[in-house]
């Protein structure tokens, strides 16, 4: 069965030789080729202001980037998120974009009592990250802290379930080998929305 998967390269530089952007469209291609429709968000491609304040982020409008964004959120049945480790997390404008997109009203709503509806519910996620440290030392020495802080307090608070992962770590040493290798895995992941 076809799903809609929408993928959100983190990348914040546009370059084309990043890593993020060929695991991006080696996902697409393989989802493509399985039938799904792909819908691929860009983040380094795209205009959007960073929120300064709860107020805004609670009742200010969104541009039309992040409700194009929205849209194609709304509409997927699986959503992938990949981007590179900087400073131990997400880079700075992938956290603005998720601030933007994953707004109250939009992905969660704050019921009477303090609980959140949560209304990402029958979404999927993958994410992927890339690193310079070996995978094992980040998810080991480090607990991979932010992956699960991005898994449970952003996520899975807004409802996606089952969240899954894959780290690749040493990417600036690997060998071109490896990175095909990297590269065929994220394919056959697109092919089976997982």
């Amino acid at each position: 069965m076809s799903k809609t998967i929408a993928i959100i390269n983190g990348h914040p530089d546009g370059s084309p030789e990043r890593l993020c952007h060929a695991l991006a469209q080696a996902y697409a291609d393989g989802a493509s080729s399985a039938g799904h429709n792909v819908h691929r968000l860009d983040i380094a491609n795209m205009d959007f202001p960073i929120l300064r304040s709860a107020e805004d982020h609670k009742n200010g409008t969104p541009v039309e980037s992040i409700k194009a964004a929205q849209n194609a959120i709304v509409d997927c049945d699986h959503l992938v998120i990949i981007y590179p480790l900087w400073l131990g997390t997400v880079p700075a404008l992938l956290k603005a974009f998720l601030e933007q997109l994953l707004r109250p009203g939009f992905s969660y709503v704050i019921k009477p009592g303090g609980f959140p509806e949560k209304l990402m519910k029958g979404r999927s996620v993958r994410i992927i990250i890339t690193m310079g440290m070996p995978a094992f030392i980040y998810r080991w020495y480090f607990r991979a802290h932010s992956l699960k802080s991005l898994k449970r307090n952003v996520l899975k608070f807004c409802g996606f379930n089952p969240i899954r992962d894959t780290i690749f770590g040493m990417v600036e040493a690997a060998s071109d080998k490896k990175r095909k290798k990297w590269l065929d895995d994220v394919t056959i992941m697109g092919r089976h929305a997982r």
